[in-house]
C-alpha cells in the first residue's frame, strides 16, 4: 500500500454539505495509507467534524466574517501553502475554493466539471446527477484508486455533547430511557419548510395517544418557528431550537426514536447518528443527491409537474399555491412515524 502524503478536503458550504463530505476521509484512509487529512470547513461546520477519528485537524476559515475578504484569502494561502499538502479534493464547487487551493499551490486539485472554476483543478471529475451526494463525492476520490462502497456519513458526539443533551433532558423533565421524537421544522429557504400546524398536529397525536414526547430541533433562528408549533400543539412539545451545537443536537436525535425533518441540514444528522428520518421534500426532489443515506427512512413528497422549482426552494412559491408542503397530511407524517415507533393508532 503506497502513501499519499498530506491531504485537504474543502467543503465550506452548509452543514448538511459538510456532513455529507465527511466520509471522504474515512473512504482516503480505505483507499491507501496517508499522511494526515485536514478539512477546510467554515466556524459554523467545524464542530461537525469534532472526535472525527479519521481527520487530523479541522480548519476553520471564516470567510464571511471580520477575518475574511481579500486579507483573510491571503493569510490562509499562506496557512496552507505552509501545511504541505500534495492533494486537495474540492467537493464546493464555488469560485473562492477552487482559486485558494490554486493559490496555495497545491500540487494536486481534485474537483467538480460543475465548479465556477473547474479550470483551475488538475484533475476534473463529471459531476454526475441522480445519484446521492456521498457517492458523487466519493467520484472525487477515484484517482487514487477504486472506491467500491462508500463508508455512510457518521458523526462523534463526545462527552461535552453528551453532558449537554442530560442537562436539556433533565431539565425538560425528560427521564432517561423514555421515547421521545425529534421535529426539524426549519430550513434557510422558506419554501422547504412543512406547515408549522402540521408538525403542531403530529406532535399533539402522538402525546394524546401515546405519550410520547415531541423535541424540537434547529438553530437560534427556529425559534420563532418553533414557539408557533408549540402554541398550537399544546403539552408534549420541547423546545431545544438555539439550545444545542449541531453536534449535541445529533446527540439529542441520536437518542430519540426518529428524526421528522424538512430537507435540510438535520435529516444529514439523523442519518449520522443512526436514525430513522421522516423526509419531506417539497420544491426540491431526492434526485438532487441530498436524500437520507441508507435504508430505514422515509421519503414523503408530492408528484407535481412544478417540481422541482429550484435546487435549493426559494422564499415563495412561484406558482403562488405551495401545494408541494401543503398536500403532504399529518395523517401520512404520523403514520410513518408510528412505523418508526412500532406503535399502532391509539397503541
Amino acid at each position: 500500500m503506497t502513501g499519499l502524503g498530506n491531504i485537504l478536503v474543502v467543503q465550506t458550504a452548509f452543514a448538511g454539505d459538510v456532513i455529507l463530505a465527511s466520509p471522504m476521509a474515512e473512504a482516503i484512509h480505505r483507499i491507501s495509507s496517508v499522511g494526515r487529512i485536514d478539512y477546510l470547513v467554515t466556524p459554523e461546520t467545524a464542530v461537525l467534524l469534532k472526535n472525527n477519528p479519521f481527520i487530523h485537524t479541522i480548519l476553520s476559515y471564516d470567510k464571511r466574517g471580520s477575518k475574511g475578504g481579500i486579507s483573510g484569502f491571503i493569510r490562509w494561502k499562506r496557512r496552507l501553502q505552509q501545511a504541505m499538502y500534495d492533494i486537495a479534493f474540492i467537493p464546493h464547487r464555488s469560485l473562492r475554493s477552487a482559486l485558494l487551493v490554486r493559490c496555495a499551490a497545491i500540487p494536486r486539485r481534485v474537483g467538480f466539471d460543475k465548479s465556477a472554476a473547474s479550470g483551475l483543478f488538475t484533475d476534473i471529475v463529471p459531476y454526475t446527477r441522480n445519484i446521492h451526494e456521498v457517492d458523487r463525492n466519493g467520484m472525487l476520490l477515484e484517482v487514487l484508486g477504486s472506491v467500491d462502497c462508500m463508508p455512510p456519513p457518521r458523526l462523534y458526539p463526545g462527552h461535552e455533547e453528551y453532558e449537554a443533551v442530560d442537562d436539556f433532558l433533565y431539565g425538560s423533565g425528560i427521564s432517561r430511557g423514555e421515547r421521545f421524537i425529534t421535529l426539524a421544522p426549519g430550513s434557510v429557504w422558506a419554501t422547504k419548510r412543512w406547515l408549522p400546524s402540521g408538525f403542531a398536529a403530529v406532535g399533539k397525536a402522538l402525546w394524546h395517544e401515546n405519550h410520547v414526547p415531541s423535541i424540537l430541533v434547529g438553530g437560534p433562528g427556529d425559534r420563532e418557528l418553533s414557539t408557533d408549533i408549540r402554541r398550537e400543539g399544546g403539552e408534549g412539545f420541547f423546545d431545544a431550537t438555539g439550545a444545542l451545537s449541531l453536534l449535541a443536537s445529533a446527540e439529542l436525535i441520536r437518542r430519540s426514536q426518529c428524526l421528522v425533518s424538512n430537507d435540510s441540514a438535520p435529516l444529514h444528522l439523523g442519518v449520522a447518528v443512526g436514525k430513522p428520518v421522516v423526509a419531506l421534500f417539497g420544491p426540491t426532489v431526492p434526485a438532487f443527491g441530498f436524500f437520507p443515506y441508507g435504508e430505514g427512512h422515509v421519503l414523503i413528497q408530492r408528484d407535481l409537474e412544478c417540481r422541482p422549482c429550484g435546487i435549493h426552494g426559494g422564499r415563495r412559491c412561484p406558482e403562488h399555491h405551495f401545494r408541494c408542503m401543503k398536500e403532504i397530511t399529518p395523517d401520512e407524517v404520523l403514520q410513518a412515524v408510528r412505523g418508526c415507533l412500532g406503535l399502532l393508532p391509539n397503541q
